[in-house]
């Protein structure tokens, strides 16, 4: 089967990449010891209940349906599985789960081996996971599966003349909880009909996240009740188009939270910046009272650090697609973003809204800029508009586990 020989390939693929690069070292490692894992920890008495995120975007839009299935039935365990070394690298103390590990790679034999260990009472694939052997074999031992937060557009390959052989592993899965009408139509475009459009679960995630946030002391002492614009996520291009407008307006301070911290890239951003700079993990409240930049130079923070600002831009939209809106957008202020944002619908509802803006170049935001700092009305108009398009889509969790039989 041409699947099963393209994964072949894939697998000497990994394995010559992992002499280069760190991250695919990690995962073919992380692969090669999840029978370990298994092995060690399953309890075989135990009724798990197995959900597959492929890295950390997917697993936050399936932690609000781990959390809530947890807390109403404690009789199950959770097994959590991750593809990608930026998810399981996290996650992998995550105290919501009872086992984590990698998912070995989609083979017949890892398939087999990997489903006799847990032997699931139900499985959950979050957005884009769809493992053909993994699926096919739940199937066939009727085991309830569900795609959680799915999305599909008719450029996929399940819709192309060519792919029609490989659809048919959407008719493993019992259930398809999509986040659009789209979806919907073009799944029943292929004779799948078992749909409900149920929306997206990061909306419930960040509602929690929102709840659960951190006060900040040195962030705190840096606002000082000023007006903050936060970068979060950003690239050097996302750099290169909002730190000019910075640098020559000085009524506002700025708060960076990079994507990629690295030494040299942090220095890089220094070296752009013509305004007292301090870094998070190298100051006292004090200290960055008295700067105009604040860099996040560590993990973990930027969900609570988008409530100090008035403002909000979200990188990546100039290079490998934009970042995390909602977790910016929650807190009721403007969120600005790059031109690729197309395939991101949060987004695309944002902009609708009135709430979310995409900027070309260092032109547009300037005028954005300079829009918002002379208006506060509009401001604040448009930061309402993202807080209520935020609340407005929430939901998804509840609709989700009503129509699972538990």
């Amino acid at each position: 089967m041409l699947y099963n020989l393209a994964i072949y390939f894939y697998l000497l693929g990994v394995v010559i990449a992992s002499f280069f690069s760190k991250k695919v070292r990690k995962m073919w490692r992380g692969e090669r010891e999840a029978f370990d894992v298994l092995k060690r920890n399953v309890d075989p008495k135990a009724k798990y209940v197995w959900f597959h995120a492929a890295s950390l975007g997917e697993f936050e839009q399936g932690r609000p349906i781990m959390e809530r299935l947890r807390a109403q039935h404690p009789e199950y365990r959770i097994l959590l599985t991750f593809f990608s070394p930026s998810g399981y690298e996290v996650r992998k103390n995550y105290e919501g789960a009872d086992i984590i590990c990698y998912l070995p790679l989609d083979t017949p034999i890892n398939a087999i081996r990997f489903l006799r260990l847990i032997r699931p009472v139900m499985a959950f694939f979050i957005k884009y996971e769809f493992w053909y052997n993994y699926l096919h074999i739940l199937k066939h031992r009727n085991i309830p599966t569900y795609s959680v937060s799915s999305i599909f557009r008719p450029d996929q390959i399940f819709f192309r003349w060519y792919g029609r052989h490989y659809a048919g592993v959407l008719r493993c899965f019992t259930h398809f909880f999509v986040q659009n009408d789209q979806s919907r139509q073009l799944l029943a475009k292929i004779g799948i009909t078992h749909v409900s459009i149920t929306g997206d679960t990061r909306f419930d995630r960040v509602l929690q996240i929102k709840e659960q946030s951190k006060q900040l002391p040195i962030v705190e002492a840096f606002k000082q009740g000023g007006r903050v614009f936060v970068a979060g996520s950003s690239w050097q291009p996302d750099e290169d188009i909002f730190i000019p407008w910075f640098n020559a307006d000085d009524s506002w301070r700025i708060i960076i939270a990079p994507h990629v911290i690295s030494e040299e890239h942090l220095q890089q951003i220094e070296q752009k910046l013509q305004m007292p700079t301090v870094r998070y993990t190298h100051v006292t409240p004090e200290e960055a009272a008295k700067a105009r930049c604040l860099i996040i130079d560590c993990f973990g923070l930027l969900s609570s650090v988008y409530h100090y600002g008035e403002v909000a831009y979200v990188g990546g939209g100039f290079g490998v697609g934009i970042h995390n809106v909602l977790e910016a957008a929650v807190w009721g202020v403007p969120v600005i973003f790059g031109t690729n944002n197309k395939h991101f619908q949060e987004a695309q509802g944002l902009m609708a809204c009135g709430g979310g803006f995409e900027i070309a170049n260092e032109t547009d935001f300037s005028k954005l800029m300079t829009n918002f700092a002379e208006d506060k009305h509009y401001l604040s108009y448009c930061g309402g508009k993202s807080a209520e398009f935020v609340n407005s889509q929430a939901g998804a969790t509840n609709a989700i586990l009503k129509e699972i039989s538990l």
